[in-house]
């Protein structure tokens, strides 16, 4: 799927556009700073089918072999209810033939070798 246009606002509802935001992430052009930043980069992979990135930053002791892209699903938004050291609460929001819908997670994330990655639900 191709990235959006560099004004574009990004898909993880940060105020910056996906080029100055998610779109270096998604490029490998430098690493996530924080778990909120890596969690934020991972939802709007999932929202653009990006799911190399998705599968990149997944921690090698908890990732599945494969992520696949549901291209019934479009993810509508982003809410970071809480942010704290390696734990980062969210509301992620989708629209699929089944309905509305809304996704609750409170995610682990770890460091690595210097660079973050997520862990899985807590």
């Amino acid at each position: 799927m191709p990235f959006p246009p560099s004004p574009a606002p990004c898909p993880c509802g940060s105020t910056r556009s996906y080029a100055a935001c998610c779109g270096p992430l998604h490029r490998a052009e430098r690493q996530a700073a924080t778990p909120e930043e890596l969690m934020r980069s991972r939802y709007t992979a999932y929202a653009l089918g990006e799911v190399d990135h998705v599968w990149r930053t997944w921690h090698p002791r908890t990732r599945p072999e494969r992520v696949t892209h549901d291209p019934t699903t479009t993810w509508t938004g982003l809410e970071v209810l809480r942010a704290e050291d390696d734990v980062v609460e969210f509301v992620a929001s989708h629209r699929s033939p089944d309905g509305d819908g809304r996704m609750h997670e409170v995610s682990r994330f770890e460091q690595r070798a210097g660079r973050w990655f997520y862990v899985g639900p807590v």
